[in-house]
Formats: C-alpha cells, structure tokens, sequence
C-alpha cells in the first residue's frame, strides 16, 4: 500500500493535523487583519464597536468540551494585565466559538482551548518554561501564537507582539494551579 493512502482510504494523519494547524493560522489572521484595518469611516456601522461582542473565527478544537478545557476557562481571570494596563475580558459575537476566550478592545489576547497538537510541535521544538508550563511559540506577524503543549489538552494564547509578558504570566500561572502536567506527545 502507498504511504499516502490508508486502509479507510481516509488522507494521512500527518495531512490532516498540517491543515488543521493552516486552518488555526489562517482563522487567527484573518482575524486580526480585520480588527486592525477596520473601517474608520463613522458613517460604516458594520465594524464592531471597542467593547462590543468581538467576531472570531472559527477553528478545529476537538478537544474543546473536554473536561480540562471547561476547567481551564472557568479558572482564567476577568482581567490580564499587558504592559501595565488591565484587558478586560470581552463578549464574544455570536456564533462563538467553543474553549475561546478574550481580552482587551484594539488588539485583542484569545485564548482557544481544544485544539489539535500543534504541527511545528517535535522533539527538537525549542520550548520556553513560564510558571511551570511548557509553551511553543509560534510567530506571525503583528502576533504570536503560544501552544500549551504539557497538559491533557492544547491550548493556544494568540497575543500582540507589544502586549508584554503579563497576559503569559497570568495565564501560565493558571494553567499550572489548575491543569495538571502531561508528558510531551509528538505523533
């Protein structure tokens, strides 16, 4: 049998976790392209108002019903703190996604838990260590996408590049009080 063929005839687990994974990335910049060229025209009322319901696309999050992800959004903070300022947590338009939560009005911090293992994620991923969390960064432009890659589920934190250390700081701090350590898997 070829390699990109399976018994079910179904593609191969490997295809499926890089589309999943282009899926994330593409549903996360499209919607922070659309929050930072929105219109600035006062007379254009189909732009959200700051404050307002915030539309987020949806990803795949197989996950996100599981146990650890209800645990993990009913343990993270009303606020985070970014370079010195409170982000409020925000309302989600409707239909929202499943295990997603955000924070803060122009540049908004999400949260989406669920989610399938990060593709960039091996045994040679350089890995950074907050509060006892294992996290693989994952650059963009404008953002950075962080993978919690330790615990029973995903989880992934997209932040703006200028929103300083506190939001990983505070999140971190609840995943390792809430979500217990899980051995590192790559297949």
């Amino acid at each position: 049998m070829a390699d990109s063929e399976t018994e079910t005839g179904a593609p191969p687990r490997t295809l499926i976790i890089i589309a999943a994974a282009l899926a994330v990335a593409l549903a996360v910049a499209v919607a922070v392209f659309g929050l930072v060229t929105g219109s600035s025209d006062s007379a254009d009322n189909s732009a959200p108002k700051a404050g307002g319901p915030l539309p987020l696309v949806p990803v795949p999050a197989p996950q996100a019903g599981a146990p650890a992800c209800t645990t993990l959004l009913g343990a993270l903070p009303a606020e985070l703190l970014s370079n010195g300022a409170k982000l409020a947590r925000r309302e989600l338009a409707n239909p929202a996604p499943p295990a997603t939560v955000a924070w803060g009005d122009a540049n908004p911090i999400v949260l989406r838990c669920g989610l399938d293992r990060p593709p960039e994620l091996n045994p040679s991923s350089p890995l950074r260590l907050i509060d006892g969390v294992k996290w693989l960064v994952v650059p963009g432009e404008g953002t950075s996408t962080w993978y919690v890659v330790d615990r029973e589920v995903y989880a992934a934190l997209t932040v703006p590049d200028n929103a300083g250390t506190g939001p990983l700081q505070d999140v971190s701090a609840t995943i390792s009080k809430n979500l217990g350590v899980q051995p590192l898997r790559f297949g």
